[in-house]
């Protein structure tokens, strides 16, 4: 069995923030965590920094792709804001 790999990075929002499914639009300095798992699967979880909750990024996980290259666009598109949402998967 093959051990997940996981990015983890701090990333400020940008206006509108980014959307989870637990609790809507989180804003501010936030946390970002990826997992590629063994499933194929990747996952995306966010946080407020330095907070012990961790929420869904709406949309994840994604049912495939290259884990660290979504880690970085979902760090795009959370400093972009707008309601940030988990990116897709090339098709």
């Amino acid at each position: 069995m093959t051990a997940p790999r996981q990015w983890q990075d701090e990333v400020l929002a940008g206006p509108g923030g980014a959307m989870t499914d637990e609790v809507g639009v989180i804003t501010g300095p936030l946390t970002l965590r990826t997992t590629g798992g063994p499933d194929g699967k990747i996952r995306f979880e966010i946080q407020y920094t330095d907070a012990d909750e961790w929420y869904t990024l709406t949309g994840s996980p994604v049912a495939h792709g290259d884990p660290y290259a979504l880690h970085t666009a979902a760090l795009r598109a959370i400093r972009a804001g707008g309601g940030a949402e988990a990116p897709a998967a090339p098709a």
